[in-house]
């Protein structure tokens, strides 16, 4: 099931460097497709609020589900062929939620694409680090700056399509092309590189201890109140143009498209950033930036300039949970980025269901405050988490 990294030539590596990206890039592309065709499936099936509510939480329920369980399938048959089968699934998969007569079966098929797509989101980023290995250089960040990418490319056909061809095409269109590209792609990966040292045939991880410390606790908290906001983002943004805005047609997608892209900018060029001003810096200007720019996006009545504010909001949000991740994993261990990770991905998976119920009664611009109150509390509670990380390495 596994390789060493010498097992790989330059020509393999750079072979699976381009085509985990791709994979990356298209599940961009997937999720972006879903969010710019929110509102027409909402009206499709004369839904409230509340209850796209509920079907978002169908896709984070899903999610919760199958991605405990990849980690041991991809132990068992490596993250390059779990991957294969997930990519091709997921692609496919996008098309049921389009095709359902009701709430109660589009819940049902968001829950079978969100566990779908949980675990190619365990396989695709182990198959990440494999592919860094084998490249002996970083590339972790560049490939989630692709997923931005795929969600820019998906955005911005769907302002070219929405309205204009039927959601049904659309959707197949997409289904079809990224298919096709996880196919290709799938069979340039690279079986996982042994970690044992050099001389050491097996070296077993060291025993866990219970509970979470101060510092992972705090960590995840914050990595709970960035992916909330970034979930609202993701989700919410063409419902509050369509809705809010009244904004018409494929221009729902402008807040959701400057969001994505001023993400992807943020994460390609994220590694610099986070070399000049440290990680402590970058996560609390970035968080403020955020709550800044949808602070903008709520008190205007422009679509330009409520779109502007969407953009720094991706801006801001672009290489804050990655540099908590990257924390974790430096100073705290494997278990601790595993933990402080399952705990961030909780906002990203409730807080946009919980925002839909709250719209539902105070309307979606009082219910997106929400979301920028957990960008500023990132900012605010930033320094703390990262004292706690220091005064943790310093005693240990």
């Amino acid at each position: 099931m596994s390789a060493s990294v010498s097992a790989f030539s330059v020509p393999q590596a750079e072979r699976a460097r381009r085509a985990v990206s791709a994979i990356f890039l298209v599940n961009g592309v997937l999720f972006a497709t879903w969010a710019v065709n929110i509102p027409g499936v909402r009206d499709r099936l004369n839904l409230s609020e509340a209850q796209i509510g509920l079907a978002l939480l169908a896709v984070g329920l899903g999610s919760l589900i199958s991605m405990p369980q990849t980690g041991g399938w991809t132990a068992r048959w490596g993250s390059h062929r779990v991957t294969q089968v997930t990519v091709v699934a997921c692609m496919l998969s996008l098309l049921l939620p389009f095709l359902t007569p009701s709430l109660l079966t589009t819940a049902l098929a968001l829950a079978l694409l969100g566990a779908i797509n949980g675990s190619l989101d365990v396989a695709m980023n182990a198959q990440g680090v494999t592919v860094e290995q084998a490249c002996r250089r970083p590339i972790l960040s560049r490939l989630h700056a692709y997923f931005s990418l795929g969600g820019v490319l998906g955005a911005a056909l769907g302002t070219l399509l929405v309205g204009r061809v039927p959601m049904l095409a659309h959707v197949g269109l997409v289904a079809a092309l990224t298919t096709l590209v996880g196919l290709l792609a799938g069979r340039a990966l690279l079986p996982d590189v042994r970690q044992a040292a050099p001389d050491t045939p097996s070296a077993p991880p060291p025993p866990a201890r219970p509970g979470l410390s101060p510092a992972v606790a705090l960590l995840g908290a914050l990595c709970f109140l960035g992916m909330l906001t970034e979930g609202a983002n993701y989700d919410w943004a063409a419902l509050y143009f369509r809705d809010v805005l009244e904004v018409q047609g494929g221009g729902t997608g402008l807040g959701y498209a400057a969001f994505v892209a001023a993400m992807t900018l943020g994460r390609w060029f994220g590694d610099r950033l986070r070399a000049r001003l440290g990680d402590e810096t970058t996560v609390r200007l970035g968080a403020l930036v955020a709550a800044l720019g949808l602070g903008l996006a709520l008190l205007t009545r422009s679509p330009l300039l409520a779109a502007l504010g969407f953009a720094l909001s991706g801006l801001g949000l672009s290489n804050v949970v990655p540099v908590m991740y990257g924390t974790a994993g430096h100073a705290l261990a494997g278990r601790g980025i595993a933990q402080v990770a399952t705990i961030g991905y909780g906002g990203f998976l409730l807080g946009p269901p919980m925002i839909g119920f709250v719209a539902q009664h105070v309307g979606l611009a009082w219910a997106l405050g929400l979301a920028l109150a957990a960008a500023a509390l990132v900012a605010l509670l930033g320094a703390q988490a990262f004292a706690l990380v220091r005064r943790g390495t310093e005693t240990s």
